[in-house]
């Protein structure tokens, strides 16, 4: 006897084969909200996540997949977005007021668990075009945004792979979109192997209201991919529980959610965590975070219950089997990062509707 598994407001499961989304495997796009920028028409985004009202304002996630010789372009809208190759290499072309006429040549990956990727950034009001010779499946990451920031290539060499917790917490961290690591205006972007039998995202944590130098008010998408073991696809587990936040802004997000390669939750508030990988199946999530506020930082605060076992922590190993791997020592060409994060204001940021800089070095942190 088998159970059907539906989708749910929060929990998105894989889709099998093409339909109605054409070349994406999954699209979840905000909805309006006036506070970001007073420009946006509320409507103009509508939900296209297939489940019902979008709980999300700001943040975007697509799964793209291209066959061997496709490409495909879409308008940037008013999202900055991240092209992060899952498997197999691209080329990206961005075509807007400023933008280099050359495009990115993305080399990608075998897949999400055989190593760090370049990537490249696209900004908003633009019109993009990814292409494949070889075929491939990619991530793009969205936040919408005020700011038009340049298009940029970010090479693997230059995504800080890091180790968090210790014990049955152990976990990499690949901190390519990470704030003060890589200049957006809003996207905040990482990815989190898990290995097998561990638990990460822990202790549980959330950023759902504004507390200056506290907290962050962020959504977060989580896209899971399980790595498949003894001819098993796997599975693990993703808990959300109502944070009752002081604000009021809470919409008591209660989630326990089985998930597998391709699924997705949405976390618009709460705490969340833990994120649990079955015994021998290496878990694989990336994390896109976006909020209404100016300041560009990922601050979160600890649930009271839990939070102790960050003390222990000290007397235990990280977990031998990390990392998984390490970020290569050079690439083919630098990251123009530089430019955006050191310097004065370059003359983009000097437009009518540009909104104040927002660039600040994440805490150390260790939730994720």
């Amino acid at each position: 006897m088998t159970t059907e598994l539906r989708n749910t407001e929060f929990h998105i499961r894989a889709r099998d084969g093409a339909d109605e989304y054409g070349p994406y495997e999954l699209i979840v796009d905000p909805g309006s909200d006036s506070r970001i920028d007073p420009g946006i028409d509320p409507g103009v985004a509508p939900d296209r996540a297939g489940h019902g009202d979008t709980p999300l304002r700001y943040a975007s996630l697509r799964i793209l997949r291209l066959p061997p010789g496709g490409s495909h372009t879409f308008s940037t809208g008013d999202s900055e977005w991240i092209v992060l190759p899952l498997n197999g290499g691209c080329t990206v072309a961005v075509d807007g007021d400023g933008d280099s006429a050359t495009p990115f040549e993305l080399a990608g990956r075998k897949d999400v668990f055989s190593g760090v990727t370049d990537f490249a950034y696209v900004p908003r009001d633009a019109e993009v075009r990814i292409s494949s010779t070889a075929g491939g499946r990619f991530a793009l990451t969205g936040a919408r945004c005020s700011r038009r920031l340049p298009a940029r290539y970010g090479p693997a060499s230059g995504v800080p792979v890091e180790l968090r917790g210790t014990g049955n917490c152990s976990r990499q961290v690949n901190n390519f979109g990470a704030a003060g690591v890589f200049a957006c205006d809003r996207l905040i972007a990482v990815e989190v192997l898990t290995p097998g039998g561990n638990w990460s995202s822990y202790p549980p944590h959330k950023h759902d209201e504004c507390r200056p130098g506290e907290e962050s008010e962020l959504e977060e998408i989580y896209y899971f991919e399980i790595a498949p073991a003894h001819g098993s696809a796997g599975l693990g587990y993703q808990r959300v529980t109502p944070s009752g936040t002081s604000s009021g802004n809470g919409r008591g997000t209660d989630v326990l959610a089985e998930v597998r390669s391709g699924d997705v939750v949405l976390i618009p508030d709460g705490w969340h965590g833990p994120s649990i990988a079955a015994p021998g199946h290496t878990m694989y999530y990336l994390n896109v975070m976006a909020g209404p506020g100016e300041e560009r930082a990922w601050l979160i605060c600890d649930h009271p219950d839990h939070g102790w076992i960050r003390d222990t922590w000290p007397d235990q190993s990280v977990d031998p089997r990390l990392p998984l791997y390490e970020a290569p020592d050079a690439d083919p060409r630098p990251s123009l990062n530089e430019a955006v994060q050191a310097g004065p204001r370059p003359p983009w940021n000097e437009a009518p509707d540009a909104g104040p800089e927002a660039h600040p070095e994440d805490p150390e942190g260790e939730a994720r």
